[in-house]
Parts: structure tokens; sequence; C-alpha cells
């Protein structure tokens, strides 16, 4: 099936804006997120609505454009928006996708957004990127990320942060890679919005589990 040229632009706007980040957040990762997405939409019932599935696809391939981490300018946090309007997107798809990619992340559940009420489109779309942040190619991504940053690897003397608001979340000096599992990633589960999301993160929140526990016991010399 031939691909809508709206998602083929899409898929280039990503390859270009995303070029410059490092393998914890490229272009691969919005294209597994896309793959994941419409994968669990399926699942959930979306596929009899042409406009569910592009509001999806194009939220997912989108999603870490402009991202924070990231930014190099200000401006860049409208390169999504200035996209849809460009290619005259459906004011109704194109006021989803940007509620979608705005109110997804982490950082916006712990601050009072991302929860509660949210349409269907919102709900596979996170937990497709929340996927992508667990299991194998999580923990991959994760000491990617932290490897840039040059962030230690772990230290037993500073403890994972409890109780985080948005901004301590967004803060994360003096953190190491290994406690990012346990402010963020091993509460990926619990937040999934699907059943087909929750399903699919057990397996691979049981995989993160046994990293961790092999983890301490070769840092501690045990194993």
């Amino acid at each position: 099936m031939e691909k809508l040229e709206i998602i083929v632009k899409a898929e280039d706007l990503v390859k270009s804006a995303m070029k410059g980040n490092d393998a914890s957040h490229d272009a691969a990762h919005a294209f597994r997120v896309r793959d994941l997405a419409l994968s669990l939409a399926r699942q959930e019932g979306l596929a009899s609505s042409p406009d569910s599935l592009l509001t999806v696809e194009l939220a997912a391939l989108l999603h870490d454009i402009g991202d924070y981490k990231y930014m190099r300018d200000p401006s860049e946090g409208k390169i999504v928006e200035d996209f849809l309007v460009k290619e005259h997107v459906d004011e109704n798809i194109k006021t989803r996708t940007l509620s979608i990619i705005n109110g997804m992340g982490f950082k916006e559940e712990i601050g009072g957004l991302g929860g509660g009420n949210f349409c269907a489109e919102f709900g596979v779309v996170q937990d497709a990127d929340r996927l992508d942040a667990i299991g194998a190619i999580g923990i991959a991504r994760c000491f990617t990320f932290g490897g840039n940053r040059n962030r230690v690897l772990h230290d037993p003397r500073i403890k994972p942060r409890s109780d985080l608001s948005k901004e301590k979340y967004m803060n994360k000096d003096d953190q190491t890679t290994v406690n990012h599992f346990h402010e963020k990633l091993l509460k990926l589960k619990d937040l999934m919005k699907t059943k087909a999301g929750r399903e699919r993160a057990e397996r691979r929140h049981k995989f993160m589990e046994e990293f961790l526990q092999e983890f301490y016991e070769e840092w501690d010399g045990r194993a």
C-alpha cells in the first residue's frame, strides 16, 4: 500500500530535524514509536477510522521534534505546527496531533497533565513512546543518553529521587544513569493508558528488573 504523501514528508522532516541527536532520540526512535503506535491502534479498534490512524501516525512520527533536551533554538518548538499548517493538514487532525504531542511527556504527567481524560489516539501514541523507553531497547537508549550527557553510570551514594515535580525531574544535575530506571522507567508499566500497551509493557518491565538485578550483583562483585 502506497504511503500518503503527508507521511512521506513527515518522515523526511523527522530525518532532517533529528539528524544531530544521539541514538536515544534519533529518527529510528520516531519510526519505532510510529510502528508501535499503529500496531496498538489496531489492537484498540482504531483501524476503522482513517483520520484516527493518520492522527496517530503523525503524532508518533513528529512527537520528539523540538524536544527541550535537544533544542538549539526556541524556533524549533514550532517546527511541527508550521509543518502541519504548510501541508494543509485537516484542522481537526492538526489540533489533535499537536495536543497529543504537547501532553504525552512524562514531565507533563508528573506536572499534572497527560493523565485523566484523554482521547484513544493519545493513549496509543503515549504508550508506544513509553514502550520504546523500556525493555531491551529502553535499556540501550537509557545508557546511550547518559553517555552522551557524560553522566556517572552508577554511584550507590546517590539515591534515586522520590516525589518528583516537573521542575525536579527536568533538573538532572548529579543524577546517575541507573537512577533513571527508578525515577522513571520502572514506573511506566503502571502508567500505560491502553490494554494493549499494558500487555506489552509486562514483558519489557520484567526484562528491566532482571537486568538491574544482574547489574547490581556485577557492580558489587557478587556475580
